[in-house]
């Protein structure tokens, strides 16, 4: 898993499709909290499926995965509030159903 970095977007504002990197085909970790995104951008023929993993339980049952279709040639912005916060890891885990022409980037507004 690759670590991605996280962008602080500034009040005045920031370019982001230069952050952009390769997802990584064993999938990635990202920091989570208020005001974090996972970026996602899908610029395959087909659709993409992005999972990310949730590690709570209620009541000792495990909570399920967050799955999220990102069409062909859309980009995508999806929240990682703490609830999918690794404790282990203090990041969340993210994987995909696969990787051509999927870029990504992490966000956190300012």
């Amino acid at each position: 898993m690759a670590a991605l970095t996280t962008n602080v977007v500034p009040l005045t504002g920031l370019r982001f499709d230069d952050k952009l990197v390769s997802a990584a085909g064993g999938g990635d970790t990202a920091q989570t909290g208020a005001g974090v995104v996972l970026a996602v951008k899908n610029a395959d023929a087909g659709s993409h499926t992005v999972t990310v993993a949730t590690p709570g339980t209620v009541d000792g049952l495990a909570v399920a995965d967050r799955a999220v279709a990102v069409a062909a040639g859309q980009t995508m912005l999806i929240p990682l509030t703490d609830r999918y916060r690794n404790p282990g890891t203090g990041r969340a885990a993210i994987s995909y159903d696969g990787v051509t022409s999927v870029t990504v980037g992490v966000f956190r507004i300012a």
